[in-house]
């Protein structure tokens, strides 16, 4: 009854052996669909727009059935809600530090070459969802911790709205815990750490897409970050690494003063722009080493001088928080958080040229992220855990706020996370024009950075909440001083 109901509303046109091959295709579909009457319609409709859409483009009826298999949705929408995920170490701050039950955000892009068709995008992140079961997840309060739970619904594609990175609601019960939009060739994924770090959500973003690129009838090769969506999930794919380290003599410590802060009204919207720096990777990366130093290192430099020219404080240091990939260190096939961070200081007196300050940032990031450095920060990370692990978690919150002041933001005046360059089955490479990496907005540190790099683009993306344009002006300049051709884009400022 559901079906024809369903097949009057869309009103296909077959003759009778379609109609036999179309009523198939629908009682699998029931099949694989035992959901709230609400939600099943939703997805029987996604179904219903794919395959109109299929042939209205000239794709013969079984061949878009094909793509369409019901049996790609495995058991996902028909097995119960039943798993749950303790947080990992690196997750475990976010939800304590959440005002009114919202996360802050981080984003990654994919640009295509052509423009995205929302509903393949719907079908692809039906389909790929279930290779993602640590993702399809609510946030939930325990006794002592909180933790994710499993939930079971239709995650959604929405079209991209005026103002990115918008908050999202996750300890709503069975709310969507991230977000994926689309505006013209431009796939994106929002996400926060509760759930997983940068890596983790390229991992997923290249496998949406992937997917995505075979339903409209593409050959995508799978891979170790493009994974095969009809394989079943790995226990070590949502492993806590940070449970997995050895407990090492000694503390790293995290506990840091306040930074200098670039001037700047802060804007109530959150971001009030958020600017791409588009440059050619293979002189990025020709510069750097032409001053003896590591791209990470050479952006640093720059931001620091940026923030410098910025800021009106006379006294106290920059301070520019860099994350570390752990996974270069300990290969881990985890898409959970596996991720810690140091910070480059420099004292407003020493900030005095790009070339002054350049050797000691260096040294600072050679330094401050080895893996002895970061193996002792994660060990102090896992200590401090195991100390709170049976406190309450109604005393566990202002507790946990004190011992982890270095998330704070009031101890940074900005932050830098390099994503690295980003690897695509070769098959995969010729639909793809470029990534983009955007860091979500923070409470006060007036603007952040970004970088991720995808064949000869590199894109820094600048992330604001103050309509004072001093600092992406100042980086600007900069750049381009040291004979950087660079290409800016980005949004207007979104308030009016």
């Amino acid at each position: 009854m559901y079906m024809k109901t369903r097949i009057k509303q869309v009103k296909f046109d077959f003759n009778e052996e379609q109609q036999r091959l179309y009523n198939e295709f629908s009682r699998s579909l029931q099949r694989h669909i035992r959901m709230a009457k609400t939600q099943q319609f939703l997805l029987t409709e996604d179904f219903d727009n794919a395959l109109k859409y299929y042939l209205e483009n000239g794709i013969s009826l079984q061949e878009a059935l094909e793509r369409l298999n019901p049996e790609q949705l495995g058991g996902f929408y028909n097995h119960p809600a039943v798993g749950w995920y303790p947080l990992d170490n690196a997750a475990i701050i976010y939800p304590l530090s959440m005002r009114f039950g919202t996360v802050p955000m981080f984003r990654l892009s994919v640009y295509l070459k052509e423009n995205v068709v929302p509903e393949i995008l719907q079908i692809a992140l039906d389909f790929t969802i279930k290779r993602f079961p640590s993702f399809a997840t609510t946030l939930k309060k325990g006794f002592f911790w909180h933790y994710l739970d499993s939930t079971k619904r239709r995650f959604t594609v929405e079209p991209e709205k005026i103002i990115p990175l918008r908050s999202l609601r996750i300890a709503t019960t069975g709310a969507q815990s991230f977000r994926v939009a689309y505006y013209n060739n431009r796939i994106s994924v929002e996400m926060c750490h509760v759930l997983t770090d940068g890596s983790g959500g390229l991992v997923f973003l290249k496998t949406l897409a992937g997917e995505y690129l075979k339903l409209l009838g593409h050959r995508i090769t799978y891979s170790d970050n493009v994974w095969n969506i009809e394989e079943a999930p790995q226990i070590a794919e949502t492993s806590n690494e940070f449970a997995k380290s050895e407990l090492k003599e000694g503390t790293s410590g995290f506990m840091n003063n306040s930074a200098a802060q670039m001037s700047g009204r802060i804007s109530p919207l959150r971001p009030v722009q958020v600017i791409h720096f588009e440059m050619d990777s293979n002189r990025l990366l020709a510069k750097a080493r032409e001053k003896n130093t590591t791209v990470t290192s050479y952006i640093v430099s720059l931001m620091t001088m940026a923030a410098r020219y910025a800021c009106e404080e006379t006294k106290g240091e920059i301070k520019i928080q860099v994350p570390v990939n752990m996974r270069k260190f300990n290969q881990s096939p985890t898409i959970r958080n596996y991720s810690m961070y140091f910070t480059v200081d420099t004292p407003l007196d020493k900030a005095t040229s790009v070339e002054d300050i350049l050797p000691d940032v260096t040294r600072q990031v050679k330094e401050k992220s080895c893996k002895e450095e970061m193996d002792r920060m994660m060990s102090t990370t896992v200590k401090l855990v195991q100390s709170l692990k049976y406190v309450p978690l109604n005393i566990k919150r202002p507790v946990t706020r004190i011992v982890y002041g270095f998330l704070g933001d009031n101890v940074n005046t900005t932050f830098m996370s390099n994503l690295g360059v980003i690897k695509l089955p070769e098959d995969m490479m010729e639909y793809v024009e470029k990534f983009d990496f955007v860091l979500g907005p923070s409470d006060i540190c007036r603007a952040s950075c970004s970088l991720v790099t995808y064949e000869a683009v590199s894109v820094l993306c600048i992330t604001k909440i103050t309509a004072d344009p001093c600092f992406e002006e100042r980086l600007l300049q900069l750049l381009q001083q040291d004979g950087m051709q660079v290409s800016v884009k980005g949004s207007d400022i979104y308030e009016s």
